[in-house]
């Protein structure tokens, strides 16, 4: 497969594995749990901070699980002002990236290229298989975007390039045509997602044909449109006999060998119709309305969004939530609340690296008001406006302020939120660094992730003297730490010989082996591997 080369590509390219870990820390001050709770990052999350080392931040809780990621990243037309500022080893590659990128810039394009790398990267490890990302984006990188989603999430995984008209009117300022609609490019992870479409109840209108004696109407059995050739689903090529008893291939409309859009073999005479065309057979399924009238008709969104909200009706938005306009480019939630519809099931975390204007939680919000979901929406913004723009839109939609066009957008949407920084790093190599030690939750989802590659189901509450953790389906985890300095610094913290048989006699119970975390053992290791433990040291403090 083609790809897509950019100066500064080779030193960005495994970058992501080498950025530091930070836990998230919680301020409860610029918080809003519900009523009678404690701020949690099991909550909604608006986290202050560079978006690349919080998605880091989020890998040993959230790697797998984030089930829709939006973002609206800087669409690098020359007029942001923005900078470069990820760490870099050499410190030519610093100072060439340091610099504002502006319009003038002939280097802008790898810029932003490296910018974006790394965090999609991220992004994708952060996604949970059966999830999907939705980028904003317009002309100036979109088929450079293109490009580097088929690297790195892979071409097949494409679902589709949406057009949003923004505005309506103006745009005469544009060189040759009045400019006014922008893309929304939309990958899966894998072929495990699946669109939450709409339905509808059936109209018995559309069954206008007869056949059998019923009402039916006739859809065409070849596949048409896109994947309609034969190398597309080449098990869907096949002959079935015609009505003069001669073998019949699909074709695609092109008139190249095709493919079936359903298999006919798996229907009888009663459900194929033949019509002859130009000398030509050609068979259809038939649907009739009796066996299908007590169920809903799916309708599948059009990828062209031209009857949402614009780019007019965000900054309304934010006159009605701040009495003001207090954003640029900000994107409407109509747009971001039809997103999350289609993607999002009602258990959902949905995931937003470049926050702004916060108008992701805004449509997260709304959409459980709609439908009594539960999701969960993660806000990363880097800016120093986290708090009294990203965070306080959030406090502020759910309080209730102003009016809204659309009735699902309206505030009082209720919910809660946590407020996060990023505290100091996690190194393994030194590890706890800094005046504040992680609290044992967090080290126990660092150690975890950073032994499997991914987060534990859940942490174990009451794991007593002997640290036990998470039970995963093939291992027992044990942790041996406690932030306080005079227990690392004491015998407690090591893993002796009655800890280890207590922990053997578990594993065998449980006919599991068991890994423990500690800074330090007093058994030999040896004896460890025959109880069938493995011990993994943290670095002494």
């Amino acid at each position: 497969m083609p790809t897509l080369d950019f100066k500064g590509k080779q030193l960005v390219y495994a970058c992501h594995l080498a950025v530091s870990l930070r836990p998230l820390e919680i301020d409860a001050a610029r918080s809003l749990p519900l009523k009678g709770e404690k701020p949690s990052l099991d909550d909604n999350l608006v986290i202050h901070g560079d978006n690349l080392h919080a998605l880091k931040a989020l890998l040993p809780k959230y790697a797998g699980r984030v089930n829709c990621v939006y973002i609206d990243p800087p669409y690098n037309t020359g007029n942001e002002s923005w900078a470069y500022n990820d760490n870099a080893n050499s410190p030519a590659l610093r100072a060439w990236l340091a610099k504002t990128v502006g319009a003038e810039d002939l280097e802008r394009h790898d810029k932003w290229l490296c910018m974006m790398w790394p965090r999609l990267r991220l992004l994708r490890e952060l996604l949970a298989e059966d999830g999907v990302i939705f980028i904003s984006i317009d002309d100036n990188e979109q088929h450079r975007l293109r490009a580097v989603m088929d690297e790195i999430f892979g071409e097949g995984n494409f679902v589709a390039n949406i057009i949003w008209r923004k505005k309506t009117g103006g745009g005469q300022d544009s060189g040759y045509f009045a400019r006014e609609h922008d893309y929304v490019v939309c990958y899966r992870k894998s072929a495990s997602f699946k669109m939450e479409f709409r339905t509808a109840e059936r109209d018995e209108n559309e069954f206008n044909k007869r056949k059998e004696g019923g009402k039916c109407r006739f859809l065409k059995l070849e596949k048409w449109g896109s994947n309609a050739r034969k190398e597309d689903r080449p098990t869907m090529f096949y002959p079935i006999k015609d009505p003069d008893g001669n073998d019949f291939f699909p074709k695609a409309p092109d008139g190249r060998d095709g493919n079936w859009r359903t298999r006919p073999t798996a229907l009888d005479r009663k459900h194929i119709h033949w019509e002859k065309k130009k000398g030509r057979w050609t068979p259809y399924e038939v649907i009739y309305f009796d066996e299908v009238k007590h169920t809903r008709k799916i309708i599948k969104d059009r990828t062209i969004f031209y009857d949402l909200a614009t780019t007019a009706d965000a900054t309304n938005e934010q006159k009605q939530i701040w009495g003001e306009k207090r954003f640029d480019n900000s994107k409407p939630a109509a747009l971001i609340y039809r997103l999350a519809r289609l993607a999002c099931g009602k258990e959902s975390v949905v995931l937003d690296s470049f926050a702004g204007s916060a108008t992701t939680a805004h449509a997260v919000l709304a959409l459980n008001k709609k439908d009594g979901g539960r999701r969960r929406f993660i806000l990363v913004e880097c800016e120093d406006y986290a708090d009294k723009i990203t965070a306080e839109r959030v406090r502020r939609v759910i309080k209730g302020v102003g009016g809204a066009k659309d009735p699902d957008l309206k505030t009082g949407l209720g919910g809660s939120f946590t407020y996060c920084t990023l505290g100091k790093e996690i190194n393994i190599e030194n590890m706890p660094a800094g005046k504040s030690p992680p609290d044992y939750e967090t080290m126990a989802r660092f150690v975890y992730w950073t032994a499997t590659g991914r987060p534990p189901d859940k942490i174990l509450k009451g794991r007593g003297k002997d640290g036990l953790f998470c039970e995963a389906p093939d291992r027992l985890y044990y942790l041996i730490y406690e932030p306080a300095s005079a227990f690392r610094q004491n015998a407690d913290s090591a893993l002796d010989a009655d800890r280890a048989r207590r922990i053997a006699a578990r594993a065998k119970k449980r006919n599991k082996p068991a890994t423990v975390f500690a800074t330090r053992k007093f058994i030999d290791q040896k004896d460890l591997s025959q109880m069938r433990i493995t011990f993994c040291g943290l670095p002494p403090v």
